[in-house]
Order: structure tokens, then C-alpha cells, then sequence
């Protein structure tokens, strides 16, 4: 029911796949992403997707339902996966995304498909933290930077441990960051076309961000998912970076995203009182708020996918221009048809 999920499940599902997928149990319906990929929508119907209650801190549930469905391919892309949320709910962070690797790495063994099944682990560029080198590829050293990039970091060696040592197919997809109209709210660039969307249609005057500086590898979450399959499609079990080796800082996501809507921001001030400014109205529409950064902060990260480009003839489709332009343009179709989304 995630980005990343529901963009892998239309894929897999255009391919012909039979998909089935883990979605926490909710008092609310938490299958938005998804919904459309159900046979029959209106009545949550299912077809040649099939859902089943359970969670990573639940090994018996895993145990259960890998036991049922005996898959081929199983993408493991359940995570909490907010980095700044990751400070909060540490010890929650470490179960589900390190531990929670391990539940379903032991599931697959309990249930005797070590030699049928193959793995994918959604590994992350938040492991290279405080980067070693640029750009980053598969062989620069690790130093996460929070407790995200820390359980994520054991989700990545017990992958590698269970390949070793029992000769499973499993890899890790050391995906940079990748984004989407589906990405959460909370996250910084469905923040900010959120955000530019509401002001375009007079919804909202300010908003505010945390660090502008930070500089990441942003892609789209719909060439990203490809990747994963195609890690699994090869011979022999090897692990990737997947990016577009393309920088942009927090503040250019924003400068873009104003543009799109015809307004061009002006920075005026430095640090935390610094602010954005519309150039054309004089408004200021963007300010800076100490509470959205990160105890320890990941300043600079950029992918070096040359072996995914080599090996697996994958490349990035969609540029970051795009990619701020779609994610505007769905906001604003978003907001305008219900402005409390």
C-alpha cells in the first residue's frame, strides 16, 4: 500500500504476475495507492491482486502467509521510512526495518523455499549518511546518519549473511531517494508541491521547511520500481545503486516547483530567518522552521549507477524538471477537488 508497492504491484501485474501483498491492519482504509488495481474497485474486489492482514513484528503472520502463497519473488519494501520520524520511534524503527528483514528472511527458510524463492531488499542511499566519496556506488563505506540508516543498515549485511550462508537469491536495491505523486505527505518534496499547490489556488499563504540546503539524487518512484525487478530477473544475486547521479538541493525543488505555477521565489535573510518571497506579489510564502531538521543531517548524497546500467541495461526515464512538474500538477487536480487532502 506504499509508493513504492503500489508502482511495483501495476508493473508486476501488467506483466501478468499473480500479487499478492502484507497491508497493516487500520481502522481506516489504508489501501488509497492501491485501489485502482482491485477488479472491481467500487466493491474492493479482488482479481489477480490479493491482500493479507499482517507486519514485519509479526513472524508467525509471515511464517502464515509465505507458507500459503509459496512466491516466486518477494520484494520487501515495509519499512517506517521517515528519517526524521526515525529519531522519535527508534527502537519501533529498528524492529520493523532491521528486525523485521530478519523475520521474513527466516520465514522464507522455516517454509523451505531457500531454493525457490528470490528476495529483494529495499536498501537505501540514507546508509552512506556521511557520505565517504562521490558519488556513491556499491563499494563506498557506510556511516548512517539516524536510526533509519542504522536498521536499514542490518537489514542490508543480514541479506548478504542469509546469501552466504545459505546460498539464497536475495540482493539489495541500494535505491536513492525516489519520488512520486503517491510519495507521503510528510515527506520534504510531497511537502512542497503540496504546499505550492494549495498557495496556487489560494488555499495557503506560507509553509516551512527545515534544511534548504541538503542536496540529494532525486528520481521517480515508477523507474525506480523496474530496477527492483530487474535485480531479480539476472543470473547471480548482486546488489545495485539504483539513482540518476543528478544533484538538487531542498531550495531548487522549491525555485522549480513555484515556477511551474508562475511564481518566482526570492531568498531574502540567512539560517533560520531566512525566508522565500514571491517576486512577482511581494508575499513571502516559504520560511524556515528549526523543528524539521534532523539531530544528526545526511548534507549531500549522489548515486553512481553505473553498474545498473551496465548490468542490468536500466536507466532513469523520467528528469527531475518532470518529476517536480507531475508531482504540481497532480497536487493542484488534488487540491482543488478537495482542499482539505
Amino acid at each position: 500500500s506504499s509508493q513504492d508497492g503500489s508502482y511495483l504491484a501495476e508493473f508486476l501485474l501488467e506483466k501478468g504476475y499473480e500479487v499478492h501483498g502484507i497491508v497493516r491492519r487500520s481502522s481506516s482504509f489504508n489501501t488509497g495507492r492501491i485501489e485502482h488495481l482491485y477488479k472491481n474497485p467500487q466493491a474492493h474486489i479482488e482479481g489477480n491482486m490479493k491482500l493479507h492482514y499482517g507486519d514485519l513484528t509479526d513472524s508467525t503472520c509471515l511464517v502464515k502467509i509465505i507458507n500459503e502463497v509459496k512466491p516466486s519473488e518477494i520484494y520487501n519494501l515495509g519499512a517506517q521510512s521517515h528519517v526524521k520520524i526515525s529519531f522519535d520511534l527508534a527502537e519501533y524503527t529498528a524492529d520493523v526495518d532491521g528486525v523485521g528483514t530478519l523475520r521474513l528472511l527466516d520465514a522464507i527458510k522455516t517454509c523451505g523455499l531457500i531454493n525457490s524463492v528470490k528476495f529483494y531488499q529495499a536498501s537505501t542511499s540514507e546508509l552512506f549518511g556521511k557520505v565517504q566519496e562521490i558519488p556513491q556506488k556499491e563499494t563506498t563505506p557506510f556511516y548512517p546518519r539516524s536510526p533509519y540508516g542504522a536498521a536499514k543498515l542490518y537489514a542490508y549485511w543480514i541479506v548478504v549473511n542469509f546469501r552466504e550462508a545459505y546460498n539464497l537469491f536475495a540482493v539489495n536495491g541500494i535505491l536513492f531517494n525516489h519520488e512520486s505523486p503517491r510519495r507521503g505527505a510528510n515527506f520534504v518534496t510531497r511537502k512542497i508541491s503540496r504546499s505550492v499547490a494549495k498557495i496556487h489556488l489560494g488555499q495557503l499563504d506560507c509553509f516551512s521547511l527545515g534544511n534548504l540546503d541538503a542536496k540529494r539524487d532525486w528520481g521517480h518512484a515508477r523507474d525506480y520500481v523496474e530496477a527492483m525487478w530487474l535485480m531479480l530477473q539476472t543470473d547471480e544475486p548482486e546488489d545495485f545503486v539504483i539513482a540518476t547521479g543528478e544533484v538538487h538541493s531542498v531550495r531548487e525543488f522549491v525555485e522549480k516547483s513555484f515556477k511551474h505555477i508562475g511564481k518566482t521565489i526570492v531568498w531574502e535573510g540567512k539560517n533560520e530567518n531566512e525566508v522565500g518571497r514571491c517576486k512577482e506579489t511581494g508575499k513571502i510564502h516559504v520560511t524556515v522552521n528549526h523543528k524539521y531538521y534532523r539531530p544528526t543531517e545526511v548534507d549531500f548524497l549522489q548515486g553512481d549507477c553505473t553498474k545498473a546500467r551496465q548490468k542490468l541495461n536500466w536507466k532513469p526515464r523520467v528528469t527531475f524538471d518532470e518529476l517536480v512538474r507531475e508531482m504540481v500538477d497532480a497536487d493542484v487536480e488534488l487540491m482543488r477537488n478537495n482542499p482539505n487532502a
